[in-house]
């Protein structure tokens, strides 16, 4: 039988403000590299930023349901004019949240 993968909790936040600004520079530099660098990405960026800080502010340390808050609430994006969508944001934002964690997002150690 397999183990079930244990949750990952971040520090507690220190300065959520801070953390927003750089999330959303890291994932606006994401977005530019992975397809064609577009004007959306940044209005892409800046929504999960803000949506990061608040769960920050209100205590949300799992990354498991800060990756659910940002599907959840990206679901109102419109990304008509994006190649991508609210799972692949929130995706992009917990690999970037553990790769300055040190840990590998590839298996979870």
């Amino acid at each position: 039988m397999s183990e079930p993968i244990p949750p990952i909790t971040l520090p507690p936040a220190q300065n959520p403000l801070q953390e927003g600004e750089w999330l959303q520079t890291v994932l606006h530099q994401w977005l530019n590299r992975e397809f064609l660098p577009e004007t959306v990405n940044e209005q892409i960026a800046r929504r999960a930023s803000q949506i990061y800080i608040r769960q920050r502010m209100e205590g949300e340390n799992d990354l498991g349901a800060l990756v659910i808050a940002i599907v959840t609430e990206m679901q109102t994006f419109d990304f008509s004019k994006s190649f991508y969508s609210e799972f692949a944001i929130a995706n992009s934002v917990s690999d970037l949240l553990l790769e300055s964690l040190g840990i590998d997002r590839c298996c979870g150690q």
